[in-house]
């Protein structure tokens, strides 16, 4: 069973002005998908905070890191940067499936900055904030979580063909 923790990147979740129903949805979604999910927390757009988030997460064990909020172009959105910060290496094929996936429902979706990279053995992934974008962009590379973990954990052994 994959750990998995959400971290919903928002100051106006964080400061109470806004429920947060991004994470609860992400939460929701990998629990479908078989994830022990840790309860959501809640962090500010700041930097630091978020990757201090993302570094905890993965201290406390998590093997996924689902991000939502922050990945636009606004002067807030600080997630990918946060999380490149505190990551090893950048997986593109993630966010280029998302944009993809996303593009099919809105023309809007090449404003998205939605990514992944590796921290360890743990996948970091950044969706959008809004519920809909969140688990769209995530249905979109889901399939793809377990192998990457598989190979993060050092299982690269590959079939013969």
């Amino acid at each position: 069973m994959i750990r998995a923790r959400v971290i919903t990147c928002s100051d106006s979740a964080a400061n109470g002005t806004r429920e947060d129903r991004s994470g609860p949805a992400v939460r929701e979604f990998l629990e479908q998908h078989g994830c022990e999910v840790d309860p959501v927390v809640v962090v500010p757009d700041e930097i630091d905070v978020i990757g201090g988030a993302i570094l905890h997460a993965v201290d406390k064990g998590a093997r996924l890191v689902v991000t939502t909020g922050g990945t636009g172009v606004g002067p807030r959105d600080f997630t990918p940067e946060a999380t490149q910060r505190v990551c090893d290496r950048i997986v593109p094929g993630f966010g280029e499936l998302m944009r993809a996936a996303s593009l099919q429902k809105t023309p809007m979706a090449a404003l998205s900055r939605g990514g992944a990279c590796t921290h360890g053995p743990a996948l970091v992934v950044n969706v959008p904030g809004s519920v809909r974008g969140a688990v769209e962009n995530l249905e979109a590379v889901m399939h793809l979580v377990p192998h990457a973990l598989q190979l993060l954990g050092g299982d690269t052994e590959h079939e013969s063909a």
